[in-house]
């Protein structure tokens, strides 16, 4: 799958960087000019955690941080697609699961 967010879907992008020379007009220059434009590559800051899924297994998800700091994944559990909050499965989580054990069936 390459570098690709599981939930999300994004992955790389292209664009430009143009190199300018010279000063603003609006700091008394002449303007400033274009001297090269090169194709650029934006990575989307992908991490792998383990979480816990809804059916009480464990997997390695390889998310962008942006899912991460939203605190939900929708991913494809048991062959069919579930939304469930993050709890990243690691030393302490069986608290946090216990904790949400009466907002969401685990």
């Amino acid at each position: 799958m390459g570098r690709q967010c599981e939930v999300s879907g994004k992955k790389t992008s292209f664009g430009n960087h143009v190199t300018t020379r010279g000063k603003a007009k609006y700091l008394g220059g002449v303007g400033t000019k274009v001297t090269g434009i090169s194709r650029r590559k934006f990575k989307p800051n992908l991490q792998t955690i383990k979480v816990w899924l809804p059916n009480g297994t464990t997997r390695r998800v390889r998310v962008a941080t942006s899912v991460i700091r939203e605190g939900k994944l929708t991913l494809e559990v048991d062959g069919k697609m579930q939304t469930f909050p993050l709890i990243k499965a690691s030393k302490g989580s069986r608290q946090a699961r216990e904790k949400l054990g009466n907002l969401f069936p685990l």
